[in-house]
């Protein structure tokens, strides 16, 4: 413990030092439209709202997958303690756009302070949070450090490492480090076995570790809708008569894996339409770009293009927070950030949800457990497969026999439903007894 403390002190002076450079760098990205315009200060601490009086629980997730499974959870916390101020931070853009709109009413939002002493000191001293609640897998040590040191319980909900973090904090320079952050937590409940027992490698202390399943299942039963859109009714329409399959959060490079298989695919299906959507919207605007050079005729979900000509067979979403529309306009669902062997998989359980079929690469990384969790439960709701060959040959299957598509949306979507449940009960009994009791 004392070599954790003495690399800590090191970090803190490191972080101390460089704060004016961190301040430069900041303002970069806000030039570059990375950060918010006029709410960048925040990442200093500074406020911008005022906090009202009594307790206040402060949930933080970085950006877009772990604060959409952070709502649920705020939405059962606003529930049961409702005199209870619930403050939200992000640091993505992307993450603020698409979850102030999913948010309960009187939930407080603000990006995240930067973990340098200064910022955190700041925030924490302004905000005078009763418990923090972090997402996933936010190991920051000035925020941990000092919020230990003013008794704030903390909590690490969903957490999880992946492969490349675990080998970095379990080095001889840093697993001294890892044991003295994980010691002040009081609730550490990890999305898998496999995690699980990567914490307790890195001296977490066993008492606070516990289990509750993947809030990611759950994040579709609590999402909030404004409703199908007028521009998705129509969509649909236009569709109708096509034989539909979508490829979602797709990274650069995966596109032409996706559309191989489609030019394949059309040989034998003339009628088959290929929903894109890219991780990034500007990726989205890219692939149509490059499809329009080469004559190909695409539509642009930003621009509200139709499908009018029977030669426009690619559809492009280069729009954030309506996925979970698209996945009920396609009856198979192609997960990407699993075709490159660099990639590590995306939310599975999301398509499931809306009642697809599911199809995913072997590159699955950080959602592996749920891709198993899945197949053991029931082989037919979920399919993987590890070349492009492979890829049109199952999505041809399913295109080509009504009664198996047909089984293997009602496996996947059993399958959710039976994984999804009690989750958030068993979180909020923890949190109840870990972190809220007498408070």
């Amino acid at each position: 413990m004392e070599l954790g403390v003495l690399v800590y002190r090191l970090y803190r002076a490191l972080t101390y030092g460089v704060s004016p450079f961190i301040h430069l760098h900041m303002r970069w990205r806000r030039l570059r439209g990375l950060e918010h315009f006029r709410r960048w200060h925040e990442r200093f601490g500074h406020p911008s709202a005022v906090r009202p009086p009594g307790s206040l629980v402060w949930f933080h997730a970085v950006s877009l997958g772990e604060g959409m499974a952070a709502v649920p959870v705020i939405r059962r916390c606003n529930e049961m303690k409702p005199e209870m101020t619930i403050l939200m931070t992000t640091t993505t853009l992307s993450a603020f756009e698409v979850i102030r709109k999913q948010l309960p009413a009187g939930v407080l939002h603000q990006f995240a302070p930067l973990d340098t002493p200064v910022a955190v000191d700041r925030f924490l001293g302004y905000w005078k949070p009763n418990a923090i609640i972090i997402m996933e897998n936010e190991l920051w040590p000035n925020l941990i450090m000092s919020a230990a040191l003013l008794r704030i319980p903390l909590a690490l909900l969903n957490a999880r490492m992946s492969t490349k973090s675990f080998k970095r904090w379990s080095s001889p320079l840093f697993l001294p480090l890892a044991s003295l952050l994980l010691s002040k937590f009081s609730l550490i409940a990890p999305l898998s076995s496999l995690q699980g027992i990567h914490f307790q490698l890195l001296q977490a202390p066993p008492f606070v570790i516990n289990f509750s399943g993947d809030l990611k299942y759950v994040v579709n039963k609590f999402h909030v809708s404004s409703g199908t859109s007028e521009s998705i009714r129509d969509l649909k329409a236009q569709l109708s008569e096509m034989k539909v399959w979508i490829a979602s959060s797709l990274h650069k490079g995966e596109e032409e894996v996706i559309l191989g298989v489609h030019n394949l695919l059309l040989q034998s299906h003339p009628d088959s339409v290929v929903i894109i959507v890219p991780r990034h919207p500007h990726h989205g605007q890219q692939i149509a770009q490059k499809l329009r050079k080469d004559g190909q005729s695409v539509a642009l979900r930003s621009r509200n293009e139709k499908l009018t000509s029977q030669k426009t067979n690619i559809y492009v979403v280069d729009t954030l927070g309506e996925l979970r529309e698209f996945y009920r306009v396609a009856p198979i669902a192609v997960i990407g950030g699993s075709f490159l062997p660099w990639l590590t998989g995306h939310n599975v359980s999301e398509a499931a949800a809306a009642g697809c079929a599911v199809i995913t690469g072997c590159h699955v990384g950080h959602f592996s457990h749920m891709v198993e969790a899945m197949q053991q439960a029931n082989p037919l709701s979920i399919t993987q497969v590890s070349s492009k060959l492979e890829l049109k040959e199952a999505i041809d299957m399913l295109l080509s026999n009504p009664e198996i598509l047909e089984a293997r949306q009602r496996a996947c979507k059993e399958v959710y439903e039976s994984l999804s449940s009690c989750i958030i009960s068993n979180i909020w009994n923890l949190l109840n007894l870990h972190i809220f009791r007498g408070r």
